[in-house]
């Protein structure tokens, strides 16, 4: 059982400068990225931390930067699944080609190439970004092309994406090491310290109860 515990040490391992607190807005920015988690998703509690973003001197344009970039949490279901498909589909005659076909190195080449972001990532989840090319180059393109879009707007400082990120992957029902991890190392060397870094897992311990959605 991954707990709450594990991370914050993680955390408190890497994050040995203290640095400055979160401001107000910071913190609102970062409590609706856990409210519109799709793993806390309630819609009283998305209306209730959007007002209180907007009453923060969050702008709209930032509170939707925040839901689109918390919108791929979806995608997690691709990283997990695609490279134990891979493997169960090895000992199979349907099973994809482990060799690249040109077409398929070419977006390698394209999307991942010798990005230190990309490298990063491979180091947490080995093997996910190759499986998925091999199994859907469709998928491949698309996850790219939507994991960019909240990046591409600069509303946002780049360092509360990473800690507002992170809090989604510490939230009660959605602990997800390799992206807690990844998010982490983002933030710390974005400029996130300590004290921003230990807040926001108080904030992501708060998340609303996933109660439904009607």
């Amino acid at each position: 059982m991954l707990d709450l515990d594990e991370m914050r040490g993680l955390a408190q391992a890497a994050a040995t400068d203290m640095g400055t607190p979160l401001s107000f807005a910071e913190e609102a920015m970062i409590r609706l990225a856990v409210a519109v988690s799709v793993t806390s998703l309630d819609a009283a509690a998305v209306r209730e931390t959007i007002a209180a973003a907007l009453d923060a001197g969050v702008t709209v344009d930032e509170a939707q930067e925040i839901v689109s970039l918390i919108s791929g949490l979806g995608v997690h279901s691709l990283m997990i699944s695609a490279t134990i498909l891979m493997e169960e589909a090895g000992t199979r005659e349907s099973a994809p080609s482990d060799a690249l076909s040109s077409e398929q190195q070419a977006l390698w080449d394209r999307h991942v190439g010798n990005d230190p972001f990309w490298i990063g990532f491979e180091r947490e989840l080995p093997g996910f970004l190759r499986s998925m090319l091999r199994l859907s180059p469709a998928q491949f393109t698309a996850f790219f092309d939507y994991c960019a879009v909240p990046w591409r707007g600069g509303r946002v400082r780049a360092r509360i994406k990473e800690l507002a990120a992170m809090a989604s992957d510490a939230t009660p029902t959605h602990r997800f090491l390799p992206g807690f991890r990844l998010h982490l190392a983002n933030a710390i060397a974005l400029g996130a310290g300590r004290l921003a870094i230990e807040r926001t897992l108080e904030l992501a311990a708060a998340a609303p109860p996933h109660s439904g959605t009607r």
